[in-house]
């Protein structure tokens, strides 16, 4: 079992930053893969961003690429998102989630992942 707990997500104006973590616990996790989806209202979910478990294979949506960083601390257990040049269209609710099926660097899929956190409200305004 893995439990995953995101934070950081909040209002904020287009062109501003934020910082996403996601707290994991449970089991090892330098051992397993993570990624970063998000969902805006009315769409369905869709990728944003994943890391390998030790960190050396990044992949991003072409979105919000040259905009947005992934990284982990396996040291403090957690993943992080970091946002800059926010958009009206990055508003969404943002999960992280964990890859424990397998040691690859991930997926795109939101089906590859096997557990999820409560997610994160993100909301970009004018």
């Amino acid at each position: 079992q893995v439990q995953l707990v995101e934070s950081g997500g909040g209002p904020v104006q287009a062109g501003g930053s934020l910082r996403l973590s996601c707290a994991a616990s449970g089991r090892t996790f330098s051992n397993y893969p993570m990624g970063w989806f998000r969902q805006a209202p009315g769409k369905e979910r869709e990728f944003v961003a994943r890391i390998s478990s030790g960190g050396g294979i990044i992949h991003y949506a072409d979105s919000v690429k040259g905009r947005f960083s992934i990284s982990r601390d396996n040291a403090k257990n957690t993943a992080y998102l970091q946002m800059n040049g926010l958009k009206l269209e990055d508003t969404a609710v943002y999960y992280c989630a964990a890859r424990t099926r397998t040691r690859d660097s991930g997926s795109d899929r939101s089906d590859a992942y096997d557990y999820w956190g409560q997610g994160t409200q993100v909301t970009v305004s004018s």
